[in-house]
């Protein structure tokens, strides 16, 4: 391979080619990296990287760094005696995480390369080039690659790599038939049709709108408030955002991010945000006042307002990320594995990798929901 690199701190000095070589993801695309860098989480740190090929950019790579040990807690999914090891062994073996890919999305937004070059070579370059300049890191991890894509890690350079899933993602694909929400609707089993039916009855009187900017900077702290109830709450942790998130991401990304409301008597009560991009509505961070969600059943509301929105605005696929399994089965998504790849460096704990990940991240018991007429 006749590459060479070059790593970049700021979307500023990115390469004019980027976004042209970037397409197939706007998570690679220089308005979300853009936004991303001005409201990160303050324990992560981003770079860019460009593999070229003579004079030419033919590859883009994300990288985060990401320092576990300035998080106060990693999350509330155990207790006792377990979560002593696990906070042990995170701020001690697995604290310095270098990731290639992003955190803070599901699915490969690692790279994207020229049509003509081999992902499989651009992976190994980064793997046996990139990735040794973050020598102080403790995990070195390629996160959220679909199956189809693992053969582009053959390369022996992986062989010490541990291969493995977590939660699956749930993936939506809609239906051709559905050209407005009761026609989703009318699909659904009687079960489910009642489901939906009691849910948007418990939701009668809550304003639903979607926000621009001068509102989203308006409710910033209320926003905030919001989204911290659930990040708090979540069974694990990496990072927390920042509070100028979601401005950051509307200011930068115009129509393509999408902020939606809920009131209940002029009180912001949730929210929930949305990517779009060519056929695919992409779900990101939520919040929710839980005083007021489980009598509204307000999070069940909101999957079935993506849904609408979906269809009405003519996208073929939702992204609906990872956790809360079940409920998201109940409104019709399917499970999608995505696959990682991990590496310690100290080489006696990389031998036992895959136990200790097993420790860490146990299998998630969950019923999937088949609600659509058979």
């Amino acid at each position: 391979m006749n590459y060479y690199h070059q790593i970049y701190q700021s979307t500023a000095e990115l390469p004019a080619q980027w976004n042209e070589v970037a397409q197939s993801s706007i998570f690679l695309q220089t308005d979300f990296l853009r936004a991303l860098e001005e409201s990160r989480p303050t324990n992560l740190t981003i770079s860019y990287v460009g593999i070229f090929q003579d004079t030419e950019l033919v590859a883009v790579a994300f990288i985060q760094q990401i320092d576990l040990n300035q998080l106060e807690t990693f999350g509330v999914r155990d207790s006792g005696l377990k979560i002593i090891i696990r906070d042990f062994l995170f701020k001690n073996y697995a604290g310095k995480l270098l990731i290639v890919g992003n955190n803070m999305l599901t699915g490969q937004h690692a790279i994207a390369c020229r049509p003509d070059i081999s992902q499989a070579s651009i992976l190994t370059y980064l793997k046996e080039r990139v990735c040794k300049e973050y020598s102080e890191q403790h995990l070195e991890i390629f996160k959220d690659f679909p199956e189809e894509e693992l053969p582009n890690f053959a390369d022996s350079s992986f062989d010490k790599s541990l291969r493995f899933t977590s939660q699956p993602s749930m993936f939506l694909t809609l239906s051709e038939d559905w050209k407005k929400e009761k026609d989703y609707v009318d699909a659904l089993s009687k079960k489910y049709r009642d489901q939906y039916k009691r849910a948007r009855k418990k939701a009668e009187g809550i304003e639903k709108r979607q926000l621009e900017l001068p509102e989203i900077l308006e409710l910033e702290s209320r926003i905030y408030d919001l989204y911290a109830h659930v990040a708090r709450n979540a069974p694990f942790n990496t990072f927390f955002l920042a509070k100028n998130h979601f401005s950051s991401l509307k200011k930068n990304m115009g129509e393509s991010f999408r902020f939606f409301a809920y009131f209940e008597e002029g009180k912001l009560i949730g929210f929930n945000t949305l990517f779009q991009h060519d056929e695919l509505l992409e779900t990101y961070f939520l919040g929710y006042d839980p005083s007021i969600q489980k009598e509204k059943m307000l999070y069940l509301n909101m999957l079935y307002d993506m849904v609408g929105c979906a269809i009405v605005n003519g996208f073929k696929h939702i992204q609906f990320g990872r956790t809360a399994m079940e409920i998201k089965s109940s409104i019709g998504a399917v499970p999608v594995n995505m696959y990682g790849l991990m590496e310690h460096n100290t080489p006696l704990i990389n031998r036992y990798l895959d136990k200790i990940f097993r420790f860490l991240e146990p299998e998630v018991s969950w019923t999937q929901r088949h609600p659509f007429k058979s």
